[in-house]
């Protein structure tokens, strides 16, 4: 008898949800106190319902009426299967889930970082492919030189020859067909990698204010502290796998929450202040030490590299071993250095993993960007000056091996570092334990990475193609190391800030130091005579100078001409729209003072 009267109520609910007009139904089946699986069952139903009605009636209706009203229901149904699928072609979405469930949002954030670092590298290799090199496939010669396979490790011999750097490029126009549309390979090239410089500078920009205005400015409305544990349940959730990651991402959030909220406050003795200030100082003088001794070796073996190799030309096996020294140099410098300034910040025994993080990134930071300094200038005054024919190509070999061989070094760190450290702390030394996700060490490596990848892509167009790899790879790789291996943090914290300092250090002085040295290299720099697609000319930006030469003498492209000389070539436009930016952003942050204000006051009103 239940049964009877519970399929009977079921089918006057669907007659009545039949008999409703298309929003009215949406709205009533949202409002039913059901599950979501139960809801899409009651959807279904009531959509076979009216096909049926519309069935019934296609004889009396048209023939038109008839396709629009199919052609709606299957869109309205395509519609319903990719809402519901969309979110399995999120980027490990999964994943990231189980990860921060697991170990908390200070480890989450690296992840979640080196998902966003790779949606950068997969457009820019998007955008140099489709403008760059599939042009070039056009006018290519054909390679003569012999593949051995040693290419793979040092980027010179059989790929010198091919897309993959710059040297490759023709400076020629591109016409397929005579008297047909043609393409100029000089603009395309300067035009896609400035526009790709300048769509990267906004899309950071965005990013770091919008994860600031999350996470500094008003980080209770996102964070949400009582209404975690009152109101953020998902009652729609009943799978049991999934209601137990989320039970655990719960936990793990409110954990971190009352850690931040409950902060013990040290008080300290006045011996104990001077002896812990003491540290600190040896501590900062032995790292700046170590880096200015990294960057003198990186130089004079960069010095001694051009000497070997620049001027001999020779292809022999121990020349292009050879070639491999200074990037396995710079590599072991990067990745060993690290660890001792890992070991400082243990030995400093900061009061929160927070500043203990902030401090080893602030040190690494010094570090790599000192190094890419040093090279960057090896490559634009000396490289640059040097007899090579194409030392654009040259430049280009150089940081392919770097990003190669770190690449390498990071997937040795972490299949033997952190698991040598995982049977050392489980068998050996029982006391020491499994190891911790080193955060400030891992995210350098991707930064340390990421601005190697954007100087390299004026020298190697398909570098951020390889770097997309290195990156998928890095991400499976980390991720089977951190759950076999490491253990979540000792101390729980929250680390809402987190991911907006990364995006601040990818920001200043990563990237903005990559756009400095494309900036020397595209006005100051004298391309090479006998490659690359600026040959001949005086600079890289004089085919754009000639480029308005030719546009003058047609009167339809005037406006171009005018924009060049009134707006891009002039200090005053720039000057104006610099005190607009700083106008906009002074007003801006004094609406947000603004709105702290409001919110500290009502906050005050309700609990009074």
């Amino acid at each position: 008898i239940w049964i009877f009267h519970g399929f009977y109520a079921e089918e006057k609910l669907v007659g009545n949800l039949t008999s409703m007009s298309t929003s009215e139904r949406i709205k009533a089946i949202q409002k039913m106190p059901e599950t979501m699986k139960k809801k899409r069952e009651i959807r279904n139903k009531v959509l076979k319902e009216i096909t049926k009605k519309s069935r019934h009636h296609s004889t009396q209706l048209p023939c038109c009426t008839q396709c629009l009203q199919g052609t709606v229901v299957s869109f309205r149904r395509f519609g319903n299967s990719l809402s519901e699928y969309f979110h399995l072609l999120q980027l490990w979405h999964k994943t990231l889930k189980i990860i921060g469930a697991k170990f908390g949002t200070s480890v989450l954030s690296y992840f979640i970082f080196l998902k966003w670092l790779l949606t950068f590298n997969i457009f820019s290799f998007l955008i140099n492919f489709s403008f760059i090199t599939i042009p070039q496939f056009v006018a290519a010669e054909p390679n003569n030189l012999s593949f051995t396979g040693l290419e793979l490790f040092t980027g010179a011999g059989y790929f010198q020859q091919t897309v993959l750097y710059y040297g490759f490029y023709t400076n020629a126009t591109i016409s397929k067909i005579e008297n047909g549309p043609s393409y100029n390979m000089q603009l395309a090239y300067i035009f896609t990698i400035g526009i790709y410089f300048v769509i990267c500078f906004l899309i950071l920009l965005f990013s770091m204010a919008k994860s600031f205005c999350r996470n500094f400015i008003n980080p209770q409305t996102y964070s949400g502290n009582a209404s975690k544990l009152l109101c953020t349940w998902d009652f729609n959730v009943t799978n049991e796998k999934a209601v137990t990651l989320k039970q655990k991402n719960l936990s793990t959030q409110i954990k971190e929450d009352l850690t931040e909220v409950n902060r013990e406050v040290l008080n300290l003795t006045v011996r104990e202040t001077v002896v812990r200030i003491v540290i600190h100082l040896v501590s900062w003088l032995a790292s700046l030490g170590t880096a200015i001794a990294a960057c003198a070796g990186v130089y004079f073996l960069s010095i001694n590299n051009l000497k070997l190799f620049v001027k001999g030309h020779k292809n022999d096996l121990e020349s292009q071993a050879a070639m491999l020294v200074l990037p396995i140099v710079t590599s072991l410098l990067n990745t060993f250095i690290p660890f001792f300034y890992s070991w400082l910040g243990h030995l400093e025994s900061f009061q929160t993993p927070g500043h203990q993080i902030y401090v080893t990134i602030t040190r690494n930071i010094v570090l790599k960007i000192s190094i890419v300094g040093i090279l960057c200038y090896y490559w634009l005054n000396i490289v640059a000056a040097s007899e090579s024919q194409c030392w654009e190509t040259l430049v280009g070999q150089d940081i392919y091996r770097l990003v190669l061989v770190d690449f390498i070094f990071c997937l040795l760190g972490s299949l033997f570092g952190e698991f040598l450290r995982r049977i050392i702390g489980t068998t050996l030394c029982v006391s020491l334990g499994l190891p911790e996700f080193d955060i400030g060490r891992n995210v350098l490596d991707l930064i340390y990475a990421q601005t190697l990848t954007w100087i390299g892509i004026l020298f190697s167009p398909l570098l951020p193609g390889i770097q997309m790899i290195s990156f998928s790879i890095v991400f499976y790789v980390k991720k089977v190391s951190l759950m076999m291996n490491c253990q979540p943090p000792r101390k729980v914290w929250r680390t809402a800030q987190m991911t907006t300092s990364f995006m601040f250090l990818l920001f200043f002085p990563s990237f903005l130091g990559v756009l400095s040295v494309v900036g020397v290299t595209v006005w100051r720099l004298k391309p090479s005579a006998e490659c690359g697609p600026f040959r001949g000319l005086s600079s890289m930006y004089a085919a754009v100078s000639e480029w308005i030469k030719i546009l003058e003498n047609y009167t339809a492209s005037k406006w171009v001409v005018w924009i060049y000389h009134n707006l891009i070539t002039s200090e005053l436009f720039f000057f104006i729209l610099s005190v607009l930016v700083l106008i906009i952003t002074y007003l801006y942050w004094q609406i947000i003072e603004g709105r702290k204000t409001m919110t500290k006051l009502l906050h005050k009103h309700i609990i009074n």
